[in-house]
């Protein structure tokens, strides 16, 4: 590394943060920036006034802060003329949204510690030469091998899954072993006993990457699964694949094998905490908030559809059984231009599909650019964030959105008694929040700290979650910016601009770059956003040669993750009790997925890591929260499972009218990010939430900025069956090949209003109906 260093120390520079300077060293290291504090003269001179150290001759302890290079988020190198009145300094945005400001003497000083840190930061040439490859633990850290927590054969196990075990309808199958199969799925693949590995391999076809509909979690009371895969290979011509078919039948009806197990291997034998059957049935009605009444109320209007044929009832047919596309419907159809698309309900009888308007990694990469724009000057500042860009953000939105999705699959599951199969494009993104988060309200088990390890293995690593894409570990050069002085406020970026200047000339080019993005990248913008794509920005040479696979592409960065996490504290703050792990926790664990001083989430799946033989060659970050597992556990958690005791129940839901910013991981206060304190409203709110009344709450001043004000995420729904076609309804024309992509876009109404329910007949796309008593609904149409 000491070919990337121009200067190793710098004294004498003047660090801002929160409005306050201070004077310190810089120390710059292979791995860090170091920041040295010396500690502040006493107050008064006199021998009593003096620090015990100074006393007694023992050294003064300095406070130093290591900054991680990986934890560079934007940097921004501002330098001066010889004899300007301002000093050369250098602005940064950290990934934990810290954010410091450094003032320097010597231009030439600042010169070669903004190149210092743009080498160690986007010109490593490899991720071999992150951090995790070089750190020792120590002390107790060291003792605790990370990579032994998460066993996927003991997981399925306590599931109910093994080899040597009953049948419980499925099976463990090493199909995957070499990942020849499918290289971004786990090596061990739990599918349907009833399915071969040869008609499964005849599946994988009619998948994205071959990414196959298999087990995410078994229900151990209702043996109801949870499954999940990428988007089928339908395209324009709507193609079928009858293995496929067969494959999602069977992960429907795979536990009408298990109708004795219960007597051999019951639930309550299992480490997962277990009700009965009778206390999950239906929830306390008295806790059925308006959305999920009107959620169940659009789920079974669109069991009331007409079908062409009467066929005998199979198991799996009297469950509101759900394919659900978490994708806006437009983007799932437009998808189908590139060969691509979402299932044709008539050959999945066993389901209904449900569209869910969970919008893709732009524009929640947007998303949070948007929030950072609202607290950007937290270096210079410190008052407090524009709340009006925070609701601008639609963040909290997002938030609300993915939370509505995933209690509508663990209702599905836990409550409706249902199986259910996820997917978004490559189900890897939003596939995996829904996944995991439906996990954590269904089972008490994942929200133990080991359970919620065990989760984050499970759901984001071993199926493939590209933390390498999305994080961007390597950095990127366009986030290393130099600007000139003479032109102050042209070059400004967001976060950039530190005294007043140039804030409509830096507005001006924000919104000429938001039109010429979306000019340029008009199929970027309809085409769903999991398909990798292609950096756009200028192709440049790099000083080490990057492998493709390591290089970051800013187009495909996303806080996926974050919001994953995010998700989490608002079940873990409205459920205080109920999770062994604290707030802390989960702030510590998303500054550790971009530190790299672990090597638990480099790379983008299990065979890359495995090739890569991080086990070992790196520490495990689960080794680390392991051996400090007293600062990260919960003091108010009570493990205690009992269906018959409000606040002890098995399942947990959000409550979607009380999502709120999680302040402490923005460096806020409470009242900084979601408004003043007001006792009075909130236990109105809860009064209200408890009683169930009916009466939509309206969004109090104590609400966060932001806050939706339509709660539900369920866009619409397909039957299961074909649809009997109305006198207005024509039949789709064989052959035509862009005759569904033309009706499943007009089904979506674009241009005309809004609301799913209507009078109108079914159209061929399918779509049902919902009309009847149900409310308008409000589609949102994402285009980026």
């Amino acid at each position: 590394m000491a070919d990337k260093l121009k200067i190793s120390k710098v004294d004498d520079v003047q660090v801002v943060a929160r409005g306050q300077a201070s004077n310190v060293t810089l120390h710059l290291t292979a791995h860090h920036l170091i920041v040295v504090q010396a500690p502040l003269p006493p107050p008064e001179t006199s021998q009593q006034a003096l620090p015990t150290q100074k006393r007694t001759g023992a050294p003064v302890k300095t406070r130093e802060s290591w900054i991680a290079y990986p934890m560079i988020a934007y940097c921004t190198f501002r330098p001066t003329s010889p004899g300007s009145a301002q000093a050369s300094s250098i602005r940064l945005r950290g990934r934990d949204f810290n954010y410091y400001t450094l003032n320097f003497a010597d231009d030439k000083q600042a010169r070669e510690t903004f190149e210092s840190l743009k080498n160690l930061t986007c010109k490593l040439g490899s991720i071999e030469r992150l951090y995790a490859f070089s750190y020792k633990a120590h002390g107790a850290e060291k003792q605790i091998n990370g990579w032994d927590v998460y066993d996927p054969k003991a997981e399925w196990k306590r599931l109910g899954i093994s080899e040597k075990g009953v049948d419980r309808g499925w099976r463990l199958s090493k199909m995957n072993h070499d990942y020849a199969f499918s290289p971004t799925y786990p090596a061990l693949l739990p599918v349907p006993s009833s399915v071969s590995d040869i008609t499964i391999k005849h599946a994988a076809q009619h998948r994205s990457r071959a990414r196959i509909p298999v087990l995410t979690y078994l229900h151990p009371v209702n043996n109801c699964a949870l499954t999940r895969c990428s988007q089928p290979r339908t395209g324009m011509r709507q193609a079928r694949s009858v293995q496929d078919e067969k494959l999602v039948s069977a992960c429907f009806s795979a536990t009408s094998q298990v109708d004795e197990v219960d007597s051999v291997s019951p639930a309550a034998s299992r480490n997962s905490p277990a009700s009965s059957q009778a206390d999950i049935s239906t929830p306390n009605n008295g806790e059925v908030t308006d959305t999920e009444r009107y959620e169940d109320e659009m789920l079974a209007s669109a069991s009331n559809i007409e079908i062409i044929t009467e066929k005998p009832q199979v198991y799996g047919a009297q469950q509101n059984n759900l394919i659900v596309d978490a994708r806006p419907q437009v983007n799932a159809y437009a998808n189908q231009v590139n060969g691509f698309g979402t299932e044709k309900m008539e050959y999945y009888p066993l389901a209904k599909k449900a569209y869910l308007n969970i919008a893709n990694i732009h524009v929640m990469r947007d998303s949070l650019a948007k929030v950072i724009d609202a607290i950007k000057d937290a270096d210079v500042s410190p008052l407090p964030p524009n709340r009006e860009l925070l609701a601008k953000s639609g963040w909290i939105k997002h938030i609300t959105g993915i939370l509505d999705g995933a209690a509508l699959i663990a209702r599905q599951v836990g409550i409706q008694h249902s199986h259910v199969l996820i997917h978004c494009s490559d189900g890897w993104d939003r596939t995996s929040q829904l996944s995991a988060l439906s996990q954590l309200m269904l089972d008490p088990y994942y929200r133990t700290i080991e359970g919620f390890i065990v989760l984050v293995e499970k759901d984001w690593l071993s199926f493939g979650h590209m933390f390498q894409h999305r994080s961007g570990f390597l950095n990127h050069e366009k986030w290393f910016v130099t600007q000139n002085d003479a032109l102050a406020g042209s070059a400004i970026q967001p976060g950039g601009n530190t005294d007043g200047r140039g804030d409509a000339i830096e507005n001006a080019l924000l919104s000429a770059k938001r039109f010429f993005n979306k000019s340029n990248h008009s199929q970027e913008n309809v085409d769903e956003a999991d398909e990798v794509t292609v950096d756009q920005s200028p192709k440049r040479p790099i000083l080490d040669t990057l492998p493709q696979s390591d290089v970051t592409k800013p187009n495909e960065t996303s806080p996926v993750f974050h919001q994953f996490l995010d998700a989490t504290y608002q079940l873990l703050r409205q459920h205080p009790t109920r999770f062994e792990f604290n707030e802390r926790f989960l702030r510590r664990l998303l500054y550790h997925l971009y530190s790299c001083q672990y090597g638990t989430f480099l790379y983008n799946n299990e065979k890359s890591r495995v090739d890569a033989r991080v086990k070992e060659r790196t520490k495990s970050v689960w080794a680390y929260f392991l051996s400090k597992k007293p600062e990260f556990t919960n003091k108010e958690y009570d493990g205690e499972i009992d269906d018959h005791v409000k606040g002890k129940e098995r399942l947990i839901f959000p409550n979607l009218e009380d999502v709120r910013w999680w302040h402490q991981v923005f460096n806020r206060t409470d009242e900084e990010m979601n408004g003043p304190h007001n006792p009075a409203m909130e236990r109105y709110l809860a009064l209200s939430a408890n009683n169930s009344n009916g009466l939509n709450t309206t969004a109090s001043i104590s609400s966060p900025p932001g806050a939706p004000s339509s709660r539900t995420v369920l866009a619409g729904l397909e039957a299961g069956t074909p649809m009997r076609r109305g006198s207005n309804g024509t039949t789709t024309v064989s052959g035509n090949p862009f005759a569904s992509l033309r009706d499943g876009i007009a089904g979506l109404g674009i241009g005309k209003a809004t609301g799913l329910g209507g009078t109108g007949s079914a159209n061929q796309s399918g779509l049902a109906s919902l009309n009847g008593n149900s409310k308008e609904m409000e589609m949102e149409v994402e285009m980026q």
